[in-house]
C-alpha cells in the first residue's frame, strides 16, 4: 500500500482539501467550532508573499488523504526548530503507513533546513498518536502549560 502513496510538498491548489482535513481533525479532537480560519487567509498564509507555514500531502489514487503542516519557531535556548502544527491521515486510510511516510518526510525536511529539533503537541487522550510518537523515541513534557489569548 505505501508504494501507492505519493508524498509531496503542499501546493496552493491543495489548500481547500487541506482545510477539509483540518476540519476532520477538529472533529476528531472534539472541537469542530474552533476552526475559524478562512480559505483565503489559509492560502495566503501558506502561499502568499510571506508564507508562514509549509507542508506535505499524501496522495492515494490522485486524492489527498493526509497532510502535515509545519512552521519554523525560534527558541532562545535552542535556536530554530520545526514545529509540527498538524498531521492527519483520513480515518479510512489509517494503519497503512501513511503517517510514517509523512513524519519521515518532515524529519528529512528539518535535516535539509539544518534544524536539529522538531516539536509538536498531542492531546493526552490521543493514545494512537502518543503510541506512534513513542516509536520515534519522542520525549513528552508534562511540565509546561499551554497558554493563549485571543486578540
Amino acid at each position: 500500500m505505501s508504494s501507492d502513496i505519493k508524498i509531496r510538498p503542499a501546493e496552493a491548489p491543495d489548500c481547500s482539501r487541506i482545510l477539509e482535513l483540518v476540519r476532520e481533525l477538529a472533529e476528531y479532537e472534539k472541537a469542530p467550532a474552533e476552526v475559524t480560519v478562512s480559505l483565503d487567509h489559509f492560502s495566503e498564509s501558506g502561499f502568499g508573499a510571506n508564507p508562514v507555514w509549509w507542508g506535505f500531502v499524501a496522495e492515494y489514487e490522485g486524492r489527498i488523504v493526509a497532510f502535515a503542516l509545519y512552521y519554523i519557531r525560534f527558541s532562545t535556548w535552542k535556536g530554530q526548530a520545526m514545529y509540527l502544527e498538524d498531521i492527519l491521515v483520513t480515518e479510512e486510510m489509517r494503519g497503512k503507513g501513511i503517517g510514517k511516510l509523512l513524519f519521515e518526510a518532515l524529519i528529512d525536511e528539518a535535516r535539509k533546513k539544518g534544524l536539529r529539533r522538531m516539536c509538536w503537541q498531542v492531546l493526552d487522550w490521543n493514545e494512537p498518536a502518543i503510541n506512534f510518537y513513542k516509536k520515534y523515541n519522542a520525549s513528552f513534557d508534562g511540565e509546561w502549560v499551554n497558554c493563549a489569548i485571543d486578540i
